[in-house]
């Protein structure tokens, strides 16, 4: 690649330091000592993927082995493609500025159905054939994993093959078997043979879909004997015992998350039914408070940030929270350090806690109650109700606080207007809240955010079996939230119906969808999550060109019995406990948090480590 074309588009573009690389904290080795070049690959742009914790820590442990090079690669933005194509300028890593169709890795990490337009157009940009058909042996291996590799289907024609699970381990054990192979000189199938035995791998090109006549899946039947009918995901049981890095790229422009991220734990005990990492990160491991304290001092002297991010699905439900606060603040104290949190569940709200984390630095308060009513929490298994959220906000609010998030979901199973009007209704209790309080009391310019998101079902949860609320009505409920909130201290936002509509497509979909998802690329679609250059007509046209009617994906009821794209995949969480939790949610019953005794969801009997 010519390097001064390059320097002369960067200097026409919108934040070129997006493609620069050379920042704080890379990895930089001699080439003729790699025996396995690796892409991590990221399929939105620079800031987005620079913010994700999951690809410091491959990058870093892939780079801690010495023969192994692991390089960072982004979707350019449209600008920037617009002049890589017009100049003829490949898709390249950020380190070296190689082509990426030179490496002998490419790998996705899967975070967002709607990014899945991207993959195909990085491919294409780097010179590599989309479908893995049209691969040889010159050609990279194209592999992905993250939560979306759960349904892997929809990519199935594209991905090489898939990483089930979590990737420490399981992705040095791939390297290792490719350096053998590679040492054996055999060809692109054979790879894909020997790869194939290792726990937790998923080879697509190993397996036929038979259709039922309603298309429905009748069977999926592997081509060899020795291939395995079910894929178990991979974990690792200590997460003491796991890597993670004591130095992080620090980018030359701001990021998402622009700060350290500590992640405390994995899993969760919660049971929520909509959520489908609660169930897929089971069983719970978490991090001791020495292991994170030094952690967090080595990341502070290396980057310069002054801010760390606790991290996991559930942090409140860390066992050691006070305590790590308390730790973090004393070993920082004087420095300016400030501790942030996620979204809060109501019930694991500390106020001692979070006043000690306000005084460096003060910041909302975030909740997410998830619905308007309790009988709708009662449906979904959220196990809070309206007195933890107006308890905690009033505490708040008395401690000086004044600006408040609430995040709901509209479209869940059973819900009704009065669910709706709820939000509603939760909101401006909120904001009463604050004004009972005697004016000495009160601080600051009182806030109120409601935010909706469309309900989208997701595969290895209870509610992998219902239709999604349509458009039409998704729209009838935002419309009436937006003419009922009529406060100027409390704002309602939404998400847009279309894209969620998509969303459950794609995440419920089988290798059908994929023939939709590239002709919609091929047609323009690509950055779908970005509101300002989604073309929801072009994905119309596209399922209909293709045959394809996006509503049996999205909005038909399954029966237990159907074989679903996902079933050949092994989470631990067994489908008749997700049948149980259906049922229960039908009727409104509530599930203990695991932490509270065995609810029997199978982890326990496949998997180690971790509370279970």
């Amino acid at each position: 690649m010519d390097k001064n074309i390059l320097e002369e588009v960067l200097l026409k573009v919108e934040k070129p330091a997006r493609y620069i690389g050379n920042e704080q904290n890379i990895c930089i080795k001699d080439l003729n000592d790699i025996n396995v070049r690796f892409g991590f690959a990221f399929p939105d742009i620079y800031e987005v993927g620079m913010s994700h914790l999951g690809l410091h820590i491959l990058y870093n442990l892939l780079n801690n082995e010495d023969d192994i090079y692991c390089e960072r690669i982004f979707a350019p933005w449209i600008d920037m493609e617009g002049m890589m194509r017009k100049k003829n300028i490949p898709l390249y890593t950020l380190e070296t500025k190689t082509p990426i169709n030179e490496l002998d890795f490419v790998g996705f990490t899967l975070q967002y159905e709607m990014s899945y337009t991207n993959i195909l157009n990085m491919l294409d940009l780097g010179n590599i054939p989309i479908l893995t058909t049209d691969r040889g042996i010159d050609d990279p291996f194209i592999i992905a994993g993250g939560p979306c590799a759960y349904n892997p289907e929809p990519l199935a024609d594209v991905i090489d093959f898939f990483v089930i699970g979590e990737g420490e381990e399981l992705n040095l054990e791939v390297l290792q078997s490719y350096k053998e192979w590679k040492r054996e000189g055999k060809d692109r199938k054979e790879f894909l043979e020997k790869v194939a035995e290792i726990e937790g791998i998923y080879v697509p090109s190993h397996y036929d879909i038979v259709y039922n006549n309603d298309n429905t899946i009748k069977e999926m039947k592997p081509k060899k004997k020795s291939y395995p009918t079910k894929i178990k995901k991979r974990i690792v049981s200590d997460l003491n015992d796991t890597y993670f890095p004591d130095k992080i790229i620090v980018p030359y422009i701001e990021t998402v998350h622009d700060r350290i991220i500590l992640e405390i734990f994995r899993g969760c005990t919660r049971g929520c039914r909509f959520c489908q990492a609660g169930m897929i990160y089971r069983p719970v491991r978490e991090r001791s408070v020495d292991n994170l304290v030094e952690i967090a001092k080595k990341l502070v002297a290396i980057t310069g940030h002054d801010e760390i991010s606790l991290s996991s699905l559930s942090t409140g439900d860390y066992s050691k929270l006070e305590e790590l606060v308390m730790r973090l603040i004393k070993e920082f104290k004087g420095q300016q350090i400030g501790l942030s949190l996620p979204s809060l569940r109501l019930d694991s709200f500390s106020p001692d806690v979070i006043e000690e984390i306000q005084k460096v630095r003060k910041t909302g308060l975030t909740f997410a109650p998830e619905a308007g009513t309790q009988r709708l929490r009662d449906v979904i298994n959220k196990g809070i109700n309206e007195e933890n959220l107006i308890t905690s906000v009033e505490d708040a609010f008395s401690r000086g606080w004044s600006s408040v998030k609430l995040y709901f979901m509209i479209g869940l199973p059973t819900e009704t207007d009065d669910d709706v009007m709820g939000i509603k209704d939760l909101a401006y209790k909120v904001k009463d809240k604050f004004f009972s309080l005697p004016k000495d009391k009160r601080k600051g310019n009182l806030k109120v955010t409601a935010s909706t998101s469309c309900f989208v079902p997701k595969p290895f949860t209870p509610f992998q079996w219902h239709p999604q609320d349509t458009m039409e009505e998704f729209n009838r409920k935002i419309s009436i939230l937006r003419g009922e909130i009529r406060d100027r201290k409390i704002n309602y936002n939404y998400h847009t119906p279309k894209l969620s509509f998509l969303e459950a497509v794609v995440a419920r979909g089988d290798r059908q969808v994929g023939r939709a998802l590239i002709e919609a690329w091929k047609n323009g679609c690509k950055f779908d999550g970005w509101d300002d250059q989604f073309k929801y007509d072009v994905w119309v046209e596209a399922f209909k060109n293709t045959g394809i009617d996006p509503n049996f994906y999205a909005n038909r009821e399954r029966e237990y019995d159907e074989v679903l794209p996902w079933d050949f995949i092994d989470v631990g969480v067994s489908k008749q406990y997700l049948i149980d939790e259906n049922e229960r949610a039908k009727e409104g019953t509530l599930t203990k948090d695991c932490r509270e005794g065995c609810t029997n969801c199978g982890i326990n009997r496949t998997f180690t480590g971790g509370v279970c």
